[in-house]
């Protein structure tokens, strides 16, 4: 009889929960983002993450907003302190640097047996992957177009808008004649200036530095003549727009803000710009109601940069299958349709207006930075600018100045081939 009451009663205390095994906490992903808040994308994200935790009790996504500027350093800070996030926003430029710490886990096997991986373009995945290692997952794409203000084209007689750097002069000098506003807009300095650069070097044939034999990088472009002046030609380029009175001169210390501003607001008919565009659109709905998409004019081939924003996943992650599961996850058609209509890795996902369709056709023509440690090249780019717009240097001397620096910086990373 006493027995069975000790079971009666242990049976009692299960029943009330005393006796049964704790829940386990749920795995906490830490996650470093770099969003507007108010912005479409952000509210749209924030929904479908708030949906994935509702699906996965066991899963809780630990959101951190920090501006773009801050990213990068604090990234670095916290993997050199062994704090790094579970997965973070990123760009391009960084994928180099982080692969060279070793600090990005290898997700290869993950997406082999991915359903969805049939659905990325072919050529993001193979721009995220280095020496066969897929070392991040696509983000969105910022695939840059020529946005034309269609009204002041027409305003200064120009038919269509313009198919070659010639003809962007011409029609930006001819619009300046009519309507007093400058016919284009460049960033001269920050993140995005680096950006330009590659896509008109790429359309006259020449890139920042080419793999060799020995799977390190170099700047070639003092050890050919043909390389040397087509990358010369490009730094032409620029000091005829500011010459000619293409662009505002004040353009040569705008960043990306003023760029997209001054556009959004009518100040000048062209900029090469990406589908975020769209939200300027909303915001000036009378300043922008004429503004139409064209393929970016260039010189020698038709070319664009392929700004593929990645997520990263980092090595130092405490839970490998919960990120990858989440990430797979916000590359899903669902998340991408919610989040990134017109500017979706996935070639399923887009719109037929022109911030959708207008840009993605591009994709084809897109470049990318080679992927090496960027931060000393970008900051030598910002400056071969600063020495054609600011500094009026001539553009062999600029051209040469920066093949020697690419080289120096490739060295000091340890990626210089030959060394």
């Amino acid at each position: 009889m006493k027995r069975l009451t000790i079971g009666l009663a242990a049976a009692a205390l299960a029943v009330c929960g005393f006796g049964a095994p704790a829940l386990a906490d749920p795995v906490t992903l830490h996650f470093w983002v770099a969003w507007s808040p108010q912005q479409a994308d952000a509210v749209g994200a924030k929904k479908e993450i708030a949906a994935y935790e509702q699906a996965h009790p066991d899963v809780k996504i630990d959101v951190q907003n920090i501006t773009y500027d801050a990213l990068h350093d604090k990234l670095l800070t916290a993997l050199a302190g062994g704090d790094a996030p579970d997965l973070s926003w990123g760009l391009p430029e960084w994928l180099g640097e982080l692969s060279r710490m070793g600090a990005l886990r290898d997700m290869t096997e993950e997406a082999k047996t991915w359903p969805d991986r049939s659905a990325i373009y072919p050529n993001v995945i193979d721009a995220l992957t280095i020496d066969g290692h897929l070392l991040a997952m696509p983000h969105y794409l910022g695939i840059r177009a020529l946005l034309v203000h269609e009204d002041m084209l027409k305003a200064a007689g120009v038919a269509s808008p313009p198919k070659t750097w010639d003809e962007l002069i011409a029609d930006s000098q001819a619009i300046k004649q009519k309507t007093g506003k400058f016919g284009f807009g460049i960033a001269g300095t920050g993140v995005r200036s680096p950006q330009e650069l590659i896509m008109y070097l790429a359309q006259n044939g020449v890139s920042l530095a080419e793999r060799q034999p020995d799977g390190k990088y170099r700047n070639t472009w003092l050890d050919d003549k043909a390389k040397l002046a087509n990358a010369t030609d490009v730094f032409a380029f620029y000091k005829n727009l500011l010459d000619k009175g293409v662009i505002n001169p004040d353009g040569a210390s705008w960043g990306w803000e003023e760029e997209d501003t001054n556009f959004g607001l009518g100040q000048y008919a062209m900029v090469i710009d990406g589908a975020w565009m769209e939200s300027r659109e909303t915001q000036n709905p009378e300043a922008m109601k004429d503004v139409t998409i064209s393929a970016p004019p260039y010189k020698e081939k038709p070319a664009t940069f392929f700004e593929i924003n990645p997520f990263y996943v980092y090595k130092a992650g405490k839970h490998p299958k919960e990120t990858w599961d989440f990430v797979a996850f916000m590359n899903g058609k669902e998340f991408q349709e919610a989040v990134h209509p017109n500017n979706s890795p996935r070639s399923d996902v887009t719109t037929d207006s022109k911030w959708g369709r207008g840009f993605t056709v591009l994709a084809p023509t897109g470049v990318v930075f080679p992927p090496v440690p960027l931060g000393a090249v970008t900051r030598d780019m910002i400056e071969t600018l600063g020495q054609t717009l600011l500094k009026n240097e001539e553009p062999e001397a600029v051209a040469r100045w920066l093949a020697a620096s690419i080289n120096k910086d490739l060295k000091q990373a340890g990626e210089l081939s030959g060394n």
